[in-house]
């Protein structure tokens, strides 16, 4: 048997749909984000969640809220689920940061994971934490057992990438992730598994990235 994790960014924020920088800044869902959280919400639950950790932030707590509501769960929160924190960036959109903070921005895009923008978390600070999280989430969670993690987009992808061995430099290489949509992660037993199909480092395999819905069908006419 396994044990899965689920990393769930919450829904759309007012700053998500104008681009701004959220950072650890407390914005709520807006109407969207609720009804994107509502409809992710009842396909998490079919996949048999088993624990529901959620950063404390109020995005996610509300879109972990709408799983719990249907999966019959109660929701622990992990501040150390929080998005990066942006220091300065924080509240301004790209333009605003690129104009305001050129240096801090160019060196914040060079993808160095020690650099922290203009007075925030580096990468590096983000990943580590997002591991601690994660594996205390995972060892709540019995064989075959799923915990889903609701988080943050950034954050996420650091979070995966310590988990698959991914140098934090390359973490560009993973998709952004939409809102609600979720990463699907196993940690597997390195002794039940072929050399040429090894996991990542303590057995952890990247299943699927940036799910979410799948396109209505088209109909068919008979006759």
């Amino acid at each position: 048997m396994s044990v899965r994790v689920a990393l769930w960014r919450h829904g759309q924020t007012a700053w998500n749909a104008e681009g701004r920088f959220q950072g650890q800044t407390d914005v709520e869902l807006d109407d969207l984000g609720l009804a994107q959280a509502r409809n992710a919400a009842t396909m998490l639950a079919r996949m048999g969640p088993t624990t529901i950790v959620s950063s404390d932030l109020a995005r996610a707590r509300r879109t972990a809220d709408a799983l719990a509501s249907v999966a019959g769960l109660s929701v622990r929160l992990d501040p150390d689920l929080r998005e990066t924190h942006g220091g300065s960036f924080q509240g301004l959109t790209g333009p605003e940061i690129r104009a305001r903070f050129p240096d801090d921005w160019a060196a914040w895009v060079s993808g160095d994971p020690h650099v922290r923008p203009a007075g925030g978390e580096s990468r590096y600070e983000v990943a580590s934490r997002m591991l601690r999280a994660v594996l205390r989430a995972a060892d709540e969670v019995k064989d075959g057992g799923l915990a889903v993690l609701a988080t943050h987009g950034g954050a996420a992808r650091l979070a995966v990438a310590q988990l698959i061995g991914l140098p934090l430099e390359r973490v560009g290489a993973l998709g952004v992730m939409s809102n609600t949509a979720w990463t699907l992660l196993e940690q597997r037993d390195w002794s039940q598994t072929e050399r040429r199909d090894r996991p990542g480092p303590d057995g952890w395999v990247l299943v699927e990235h940036n799910a979410r819905t799948l396109p209505e069908p088209v109909t068919i006419e008979e006759g």
